[in-house]
């Protein structure tokens, strides 16, 4: 084969690669638009050695014609160029400011994580959440991490481009923004379609009502729950509304739908306050939140924060009667939750959007036909978005879409968002430690591990490289020192679930070995209290008697272990309960063990850890 021909073998190859990767971003719903608009130049090359491709203003993308690259490669770098268009970053001179334009690509690569087109060039880091803005000042200052000076496309050299570097351009540059609004806006708009022909529904013989509208309003013009709104389906049946006594309307995020009641006559402004307010519900997850609270003032708590926070956005109209109140503007839902229980009579005359029972429905609604309800709940038996989604659960659903509906909304400049919301939009991403690591670090605090001597009268046996270097060896202290250890008060009551049981003293078993506990001191619980003596960690994981099944008082087992001799003063007690016990108090450090949703009658003095 000569080399004129295999040089171009080459240039078709590259030209395939090219134009598979080009016809992947066309496909994508979201940058099919912002394609359509810019004009491709791939018979001039960059120089550079790690050179791809380069886009001006007026969207004339230059490519590297000797560059070699897989199809996905080329879609990731024409969807990179595409989102710096569609979020601004060729407007104005920043473009010559090297450090904006590295500032705009580490944007522009955190976008791409949800928009999910091609693959990465090279191994992305932890990007972090500041804008372009605050990124490049802080930079100017600080001077540009070397891990993200090369994220663009063009190596070391900006991917935004002067226009005056490039020729044969439009003569009017496209309004980029609008192009990518309006991708956003067909890809929400397809996701719905593929939803309703999924589930074989006719809801497009259905005439338009305020709240289609409403729910359509935030797929094309409120980026924030834009994503969200695109996961719901409004269910409208008066018998529904009529048997769960709804009074306007109510959610349910197990499955995606809110229900209204078609009775009730809201202007549009008003159909928009409460959409918005029922996904949040949904959203940030607050049927999952109660944590033992009461569930009907825990719900009555969210819906002052809520509706607090879109009267500070002005999105719609707060309907009459709804729960609002300047005074608790800024607290967070369990503030509020604990501002309500000061006053249960007046609490509980409060009303939501929903039923007598709050708007979120869930298994958490303590109601007595809760069962009868779910049964007559009002379900088509479709994939839900988090189940078309590959590896995408309820909860991955709604933090993915909330957190680049918030990622857009700073970035198209639509304004300042409450605090409090942000931050909860943030933690999402950041979820709590799981109740094991949580223990974990309770011990760690708590149980100090004496630290063995070094002497040189012992040799390291890790010298073996270098003998003729003498290390010194580590020796524990032959001096007779009080070992350290802790309590456990276990609840042995008949409402004592058994795997609670098993998790607990599985994980006090492992954490006692890995901090060289011999043995710590347990007391069973029911109506007395039995002292079962210091047990080592193999016997409390898998020998222990548990006695008697009566009642539930741990405070004599609390005390038995203050006041032992044989038990040191400094030692940490952790109680192990259901939480269906009696007023406990410890004077020295401790710590509860408690099941998910389980609420201690008393205010703890120590932490609480909720296994799940």
């Amino acid at each position: 084969m000569s080399k004129k021909t295999s040089e171009a073998e080459r240039r078709e190859r590259r030209a395939k690669a090219r134009a598979a990767g080009w016809a992947a971003v066309r496909d994508h719903a979201v940058l099919r638009r912002l394609a359509d608009a810019v004009h491709l130049r791939p018979e001039v090359s960059l120089t550079g050695v790690d050179a791809w491709a380069v886009v001006d203003a007026h969207g004339m993308v230059t490519v590297n014609a000797e560059r070699d690259g897989e199809p996905a490669e080329w879609a990731w770098v024409f969807a990179h160029l595409l989102l710096h268009l569609g979020l601004g970053h060729a407007e104005g001179d920043d473009h010559h400011d090297r450090v904006h334009t590295v500032a705009c690509c580490v944007a522009v690569n955190r976008f791409a994580q949800t928009v999910r087109v091609g693959r990465a060039l090279v191994l992305m880091p932890e990007l972090p959440g500041d804008n372009e803005d605050a990124l490049a000042r802080r930079w100017r200052d600080t001077g540009v991490p070397p891990e993200f000076a090369a994220l663009g496309t063009n190596g070391d050299h900006p991917c935004l481009v002067p226009s005056s570097a490039t020729d044969c351009r439009p003569v009017k540059k496209p309004q980029w923004d609008q192009h990518f609004a309006l991708g956003l806006t067909d890809a929400a708009t397809e996701a719905i379609t593929r939803a309703a022909e999924s589930r074989g529904q006719t809801a497009h013989l259905r005439p338009r009502r305020e709240w289609d509208r409403a729910l359509s309003w935030f797929v094309s013009s409120f980026p924030l729950l834009g994503a969200v709104a695109s996961g719901f389906t409004i269910v409208v049946d008066a018998d529904v509304a009529r048997a769960w006594n709804i009074s306007v309307a109510a959610v349910s995020a197990e499955h995606g739908e809110i229900y209204v009641n078609p009775h009730t006559s809201l202007t549009a402004e008003e159909w928009r306050f409460v959409l918005a307010h029922e996904m949040l519900h949904a959203a940030l997850g607050h049927d999952r939140r109660a944590q033992g609270r009461d569930p009907y003032l825990w719900n009555v708590a969210c819906d002052f924060v809520i509706n607090g926070w879109l009267v500070a956005m002005a999105v719609g109209h707060l309907p009459d009667g709804g729960l609002f109140d300047q005074q608790l503007t800024g607290l967070s839902a369990e503030s509020v939750y604990d501002t309500l229980v000061t006053d249960l009579r007046r609490a509980r005359r409060l009303r939501t959007f929903g039923t007598p029972d709050g708007d979120v429905l869930g298994d958490w609604l303590s109601e007595p036909d809760a069962a009868a309800r779910r049964s007559s709940r009002r379900t088509t038996g479709r994939p839900m978005p988090w189940d078309r989604a590959k590896n995408v659960d309820l909860d991955d659903f709604y933090r993915r879409a909330l957190s680049q509906g918030l990622e857009y909304h700073h970035t198209s400049g639509r304004g300042l968002l409450p605090a409090g919301l942000e931050e909860e939009i943030r933690a999402l991403d950041h979820p709590p430690l799981p109740w094991d690591a949580q223990l974990a670090r309770w011990f760690d605090e708590h149980l100090r591990t004496p630290e063995p001597k070094r002497t040189y009268a012992r040799p390291s046996r890790r010298q073996a490289a270098t003998p003729d270097i003498p290390r010194p060896g580590k020796l524990r202290p032959e001096e007779l020192t009080p070992r350290h250890t802790f309590g456990v008060v276990l609840d042995t009551s008949g409402s004592m679930d058994t795997e609670l049981l098993g998790k607990a003293l599985g994980a006090i078993a492992s954490y006692a070995l890995a901090h060289d506990v011999p043995a710590a001191r347990v007391v069973f619980c029911d109506a007395v209290a039995y002292d079962a003596g210091y047990l080592a960690p193999s016997d409390i994981a898998g020998r222990v008697t548990v006695r008697g099944r009566g009642g539930t008082v741990l405070q004599p087992g609390v005390r038995l272990l203050e006041h032992a001799p044989d038990f040191p003063p400094d030692g940490p007690i952790l109680v192990i309960t259901d939480a269906e016990c009696d007023v406990v108090r410890v004077r020295r450090e401790h710590a509860f063990l408690v099941p998910a949703g389980a609420r201690l009658p008393f205010t703890p003095r120590g932490p609480v850890f909720r296994v799940r």
